[in-house]
């Protein structure tokens, strides 16, 4: 999988990056930040421009080469922005340690989309929200039929075009609280938060982040102290840079 994405970001603007009908609804979505934020699929960091400023957001991806090019967009925002190579379906970060979850056209990718949102689930404090911007598979049946037989070739490069994100949403624990349409009834923006939470790890350790270097493209590690999740009651502020 990691393999198959770095092979596809010499596209990745170019096909699947248009901001054309989505770039203000991904914008009035990511307006619901708060507090510590996880970026889910970076891609090559064409979303951090809809991001609101001075937010404090870790953005991770499964790719090497996604995260070189997200590099340069990631040093040009106006906040706190780390980059770490990281896979949804096991995140390297203690549970409870995220006031905001944020996926784009990303539940169309991962190789299972239910682990990967109970994950989401589990790193989420409990009265954290979780936002969305996915494609899904349409109701009419036309447009779902169409949809089908795209899948049937995308599938090939990682992505399937007609999952039922909402449902799978919901199997993994939250509870949707809005859906907005973005483009007819296969592009939405989501709403959510926790209806039930899933296992806790032991793990408390914080993983090395990558954050953009000064020179060229490459990635420097920064090393963090381990930290144990704050308390809900009590959330940690937002850095700014």
């Amino acid at each position: 999988m990691t393999i198959a994405w770095d092979w596809r970001v010499r596209l990745y603007d170019f096909r699947e990056a248009s901001c054309f009908r989505r770039g203000p609804a991904k914008a009035a979505l990511f307006a619901d930040m708060r507090g510590k934020v996880l970026f889910v699929a970076a891609g090559t960091g064409t979303d951090f421009a809809a991001f609101p400023p001075g937010m404090d957001i870790t953005a991770i991806d499964i790719s090497d080469e996604m995260l070189r090019r997200a590099a340069k967009r990631a040093r040009a925002y106006n906040g706190t922005l780390r980059l770490l190579k990281a896979d949804a379906l096991a995140l390297p970060f203690p549970d409870s340690w995220f006031d905001t979850v944020v996926t784009s056209c990303t539940m169309c990718s991962v190789p299972d989309p239910v682990r990967a949102l109970r994950e989401l689930n589990r790193v989420l404090c409990p009265e954290g929200r979780l936002l969305m911007f996915e494609h899904v598979r349409s109701r009419q049946f036309l447009l779902g039929w169409t949809l089908d037989l795209m899948t049937l070739w995308t599938r090939r490069t990682g992505t399937e075009m007609n999952r039922d994100t909402l449902a799978n949403t919901r199997a993994a624990g939250f509870r949707i609280t809005d859906i907005r349409s973005a483009y007819l009834d296969i592009i939405l923006a989501v709403r959510a938060v926790k209806a039930t939470a899933y296992p806790r790890r032991t793990a408390s350790t914080r993983p090395a982040v990558l954050q953009p270097s000064t020179e060229g493209m490459a990635l420097s590690v920064v090393n963090r102290p381990e930290r144990h999740p704050r308390s809900p009651a009590a959330p940690e502020p937002s850095a700014r840079v």
